[in-house]
């Protein structure tokens, strides 16, 4: 079967390698013609683990193309799987500008049946707004369905989600149609991976309300975190004890610099404005962005306790990805620290193992710089603040480190260190939720509780 995937961002390039690796045989279709350069040379833009391996055997195994032709593209496939973006606008809305334009480059090139598949994340009626635009594009009339099939790909491990979901979900209401994106799944029935069959609608508003859940989820423990540093209580205990309930889980119940990157925070806002339209108000989904959204400011009130004040401070920033295995600093909360630390007048010394290439794109300050380790982050430094849990960082030297400080804060923004251990190294170990084995400052003699 032949399939044309528009779009090589995170999500179209993931499903396209692997869809070849399925064995179909697929065309990858961009506009932007360096991209497609890159990709035709296997070089791959984003750092995403096994992506490379995939698109390589793809391209030698002659399963995988990639082109700047729509047209062509378009014409030589059964099915259209649409996955561009759709970034927030300034008011939150989801952007479905890129959506229109492939309608409609489908419409005016399509020369007979097509299956047309949405993996962009939209608003519930997308589905249907599509069809419109590809019959008013449509030069000659020919048939066409469109299917809903959201993605629910992670970050860092896309290629195992992809291949192994914990399910699949299809939106339509043509049994042809759905019988033929089934078959290009054919082999996850061999593993028997759950599939859910359901209309347009109702598939476009699951993945909202799928992404908008974990957000409440991020938000509620982060509370909790809060309320444990001032009663002097440990929020892991915490969140163990509610993870052990199953009508909880413990997945998504990590307390931290709040959620960040290219899903969470625009499918949430999108989400509210879908209430808004329909003369409704989620006062859950909002108070998780409203908590998510001062929570960065949360953790600089914390290292500016034992600092005393952030202007002229050395700050070394461990993290700047907004996840592990991910080079993605789309609204990242360690991006968002570093700009508060920025302007409270620190100097920050930056090293992340993979987002400083993306982070230089985005953050532009004559107190900024960066590292080509931890360590050498670290030296001079009056605090360390981890904010991304690398695994690298999970294992670094801790006595090292301090040696190489001219201070002794440690800011555990994710609490992967052990803090008795961090105390008798000597730091001063703040953590998130975690006030009760927090330690003092040689900055400052305020109280155990910071």
């Amino acid at each position: 079967m032949h399939i044309t995937v528009i779009g090589t961002g995170f999500v179209g390039l993931v499903a396209g390698a692997c869809l070849a690796d399925f064995g179909m045989q697929v065309t990858c279709a961009d506009t932007d013609e360096s991209k497609i350069r890159q990709l035709q040379a296997a070089k791959i833009p984003i750092y995403e683990p096994g992506l490379e391996e995939l698109v390589r055997r793809g391209l030698s195994r002659k399963r995988l193309c990639f082109s700047t032709d729509l047209k062509t593209s378009i014409q030589g496939a059964l099915v259209i799987f649409v996955a561009v973006g759709t970034e927030s606008q300034k008011n939150g809305r989801a952007n479905l500008t890129h959506i229109s334009e492939v309608a409609r480059a489908i419409g005016r090139y399509m020369n007979d049946y097509k299956v047309i598949v949405i993996k962009s994340t939209v608003p519930p009626g997308t589905a249907e707004q599509m069809s419109a635009w590809v019959r008013k594009a449509q030069i000659r009339s020919q048939d066409f369905d469109v299917i809903s099939n959201p993605e629910f790909l992670r970050e860092g491990a896309a290629v195992e989600d992809f291949m192994r979901p914990n399910r699949v979900l299809l939106g339509g209401d043509n049994p042809r149609a759905l019988a033929i994106v089934k078959d290009i799944y054919r082999p996850l029935y061999l593993i028997q991976t759950p599939f859910i069959e359901t209309d347009n609608r109702a598939a476009e508003l699951i993945k909202y309300a799928t992404n908008s859940f974990l957000a409440v989820k991020i938000s509620y423990i982060n509370e909790m975190a809060r309320l444990c540093d001032r009663l002097g209580a440990d929020v892991h205990v915490i969140a163990k004890a509610l993870g052990l309930d199953g009508r909880i889980g413990a997945k998504f119940l990590h307390p931290g610099p709040g959620f960040g990157g290219s899903c969470l925070p625009k499918d949430t806002r999108a989400f509210l404005h879908t209430f808004e339209d329909f003369g409704l108000e989620n006062h859950i989904v909002r108070a998780a962005v409203e908590v998510n959204q001062g929570q960065a400011a949360e953790v600089v009130r914390k290292l500016t306790r034992p600092l005393g004040s952030l202007r002229g401070r050395h700050i070394c920033l461990l993290g700047l990805s907004y996840k592990p295995n991910t080079n993605d600093v789309r609204e990242s909360p360690a991006l968002s620290l570093c700009e508060l630390f920025l302007k409270g007048g620190a100097h920050v010394r930056a090293f992340d193992p993979q987002a400083i290439g993306s982070a230089k794109a985005a953050l532009r300050n004559q107190r900024l710089s960066f590292a080509k380790d931890a360590y050498s982050a670290a030296r001079g430094a009056d605090a360390v603040v981890l904010a991304t849990e690398w695994n690298e960082f999970r294992n670094l030297d801790l006595p090292k480190l301090k040696a190489l400080m001219s201070g002794d804060v440690l800011l555990d923004a994710r609490n992967i260190y052990d803090p008795v251990t961090a105390t008798r190294l000597g730091f001063c170990y703040l953590g998130i939720g975690r006030s009760k084995i927090a330690s003092k400052s040689k900055y400052t003699s305020a109280s155990s509780k910071l």
